[in-house]
């Protein structure tokens, strides 16, 4: 069997195959209360059946002003928690791990949803005043406030009370998502981050919040429950978080009980400049990987079989994760078994899709 459908292990949690499903935020909680929908159960739900093998959310908000925008979900609550069950267990029925990604959006948050525009959401209209590292929007949207200590308190209990949360709704695996602008990352930043306090200025002191959520969310969860950090490896721009930091941060968090770096990029700078092309950020998953010798998953315009499987082999990244080729093909990981020549007993099939198994001829 190849190495893109062997199993991946990490503490309790095993993942029938190295291909797994991004976090992609959908935007459709119309009630504006944080609580997945049905959208959110078929959408997760289809990948599982589709043979990924493991399945994660999109950013889940810690807290109400974390959302992205007002139709995103959230795990603040227990009515949220109760909702995510009932996914919980059809993702886990279908064999594959259920994974949920926590997130705070901080300067980036009360925006409209992409198709209408990325635009900030006034009060009036269900919109808050954001809040980051220092006072500094990102283009045209909302000021955000700067945080005092209280605040970034609250933020940290706020991702440790989400992965106990999260746990107890049936999710194996919970991910710190410290990536794309967002509130975590805005701290990495020298960008984002103008504070002359312990939570600026030097290295040591930008990355110590998120230091401070992983040890949280650690001592939240069960020790059989692996965290992951997805982490934006550049922010592109000069003068911005660069790779080298992101190494070096990976080999920090290897001792603070990070299970697998999940390697993005960007989104923190409008002005970046990123040179998309197939695998682009392949180099720092294998970057990581190297340096802090715990696992990593790449990701970034990884469409085709072969191609996953090449990062695999050369040991760039121990599993891939899809988004936009996840959206349109959700069956993905079963196209691949058969290209990659897996015998159909062995690729991940539910029994009622037997009957339309690739065949050769």
């Amino acid at each position: 069997m190849t190495s893109l459908f062997d199993p991946l292990t990490l503490r309790g949690a095993t993942a029938r195959n190295r291909v797994w499903l991004a976090p992609m935020c959908q935007y459709s909680v119309a009630s504006r209360d944080g609580v997945p929908t049905d959208w959110h159960l078929v959408h997760l739900g289809a990948r599982a059946t589709g043979g990924f093998g493991l399945v994660m959310t999109e950013a889940a908000a810690v807290a109400p002003e974390g959302r992205i925008s007002p139709q995103d979900v959230g795990i603040w609550n227990d009515d949220q928690a109760r909702a995510w069950e009932r996914i919980t267990a059809f993702v886990r029925s279908q064999g594959a791990v259920a994974a949920v990604q926590l997130a705070h959006a901080g300067r980036k948050a009360a925006t409209t949803e992409p198709w209408h525009g990325r635009t900030a959401v006034a009060e009036r209209d269900g919109g808050w005043t954001p809040v980051a590292p220092s006072p500094l929007p990102y283009r045209d949207l909302t000021a955000p406030t700067g945080m005092t200590d209280a605040d970034i308190d609250d933020a940290v209990r706020s991702f440790a009370d989400a992965a106990a949360r999260a746990v107890a709704a049936g999710f194996d695996v919970v991910e710190v998502h410290a990536a794309h602008g967002y509130l975590l990352h805005e701290f990495l930043s020298p960008l984002t981050n103008r504070r002359t306090d312990e939570y600026g200025g030097s290295f040591a002191n930008r990355v110590r919040l998120l230091v401070r959520v992983v040890d949280a969310v650690r001592q939240s969860v069960p020790d059989r429950t692996p965290v992951l950090v997805r982490l934006s490896a550049t922010d592109w721009v000069e003068g911005g978080w660069t790779p080298e930091e992101t190494v070096e941060l990976s080999a920090v968090l290897a001792g603070h009980g990070v299970d697998l770096f999940d390697l993005s990029s960007g989104g923190n700078d409008p002005r970046q400049q990123i040179p998309v092309q197939p695998g682009y950020q392949v180099p720092f998953a294998a970057a990581v990987r190297a340096k802090s010798g715990v696992p990593t998953a790449a990701v970034g315009l990884i469409t085709e079989p072969r191609q996953a499987q090449r990062i695999l082999d050369d040991g760039s990244a121990d599993a891939v994760l899809l988004g936009r080729a996840a959206l349109r093909e959700s069956a993905w990981p079963l196209r691949a078994a058969y290209e990659l020549r897996v015998p159909a007993p062995d690729a991940p099939y539910p029994v009622q899709y037997r009957q339309g198994e690739y065949r050769a001829g």
